[in-house]
């Protein structure tokens, strides 16, 4: 389902197309996306990315379409790659709490939270600080496109109805819609989310390479 597909759906299931309520689709959507996306992490929607370090600076700029770690790995001089251990920012900070602490890091934490701005993106923090500009790879799960900028998606061709509905709700919710057809919303995007979670990962903000992958029991 494109992203005009899924207007015309919207439009239908509501039957109605007054033009403030379309005008106000993409917002439905946009949310909805989001409601998924932090919900369940899709294996399609990783990424990996190699930086360099800064010697001697503790924090590693995260990508702007970040989401959720998978693993970072500092590849040293020799090649290997050195997986990172997921801490918390207290832990790094009790353990290396002087900044002058210099080697290879063994551990990581989020530290800023969610990306503050495109120019302003969030940071790791590293332990210890690293003694050179190593090489690191960081697997991450990212926020991808929404389908109305884009016009197609990973949800919208294999996840449709999850969409869907997803933007219905929002949708009766604008509408001040009856509550038995909320309800019907609901349990239609709850039904549609667990097939989607048995088809992705049941799982949100977690280090494959210390907790492993999760397994979804049928």
């Amino acid at each position: 389902m494109n992203y005009s597909e899924l207007v015309q759906a919207i439009k239908d299931y509501t039957d109605y197309d007054e033009a403030t309520f379309v005008s106000q689709i993409p917002t439905f959507v946009r949310n909805a996306e989001q409601r998924i996306n932090r919900t369940v992490l899709i294996p399609e929607l990783r990424k990996n990315v190699t930086a360099n370090m800064t010697a001697l600076d503790r924090f590693l700029a995260r990508p702007s379409d970040f989401l959720a770690p998978f693993s970072i790995a500092v590849i040293d001089a020799s090649g290997d790659y050195n997986f990172l251990l997921d801490k918390d920012v207290n832990f790094i900070r009790e353990a290396y709490p002087a900044t002058a602490t210099t080697g290879l890091p063994k551990y990581y934490a989020e530290f800023d939270g969610d990306v503050q701005s495109t120019a302003t993106p969030g940071h790791f923090i590293l332990g210890p600080t690293p003694d050179a500009a190593y090489s690191v790879q960081l697997h991450y799960y990212f926020d991808p496109p929404s389908i109305v900028t884009s016009g197609t998606s990973w949800l919208g061709d294999n996840s449709s109805e999850v969409l869907l509905y997803g933007s219905l709700i929002n949708a009766n919710i604008f509408l001040k819609g009856e509550a038995d057809v909320q309800a019907g919303y609901q349990s239609m995007y709850d039904a549609a989310l667990q097939r989607l979670i048995v088809l992705g990962e049941g799982r949100l903000k977690r280090d494959s390479y210390r907790n492993g992958e999760p397994r979804v029991q049928l």
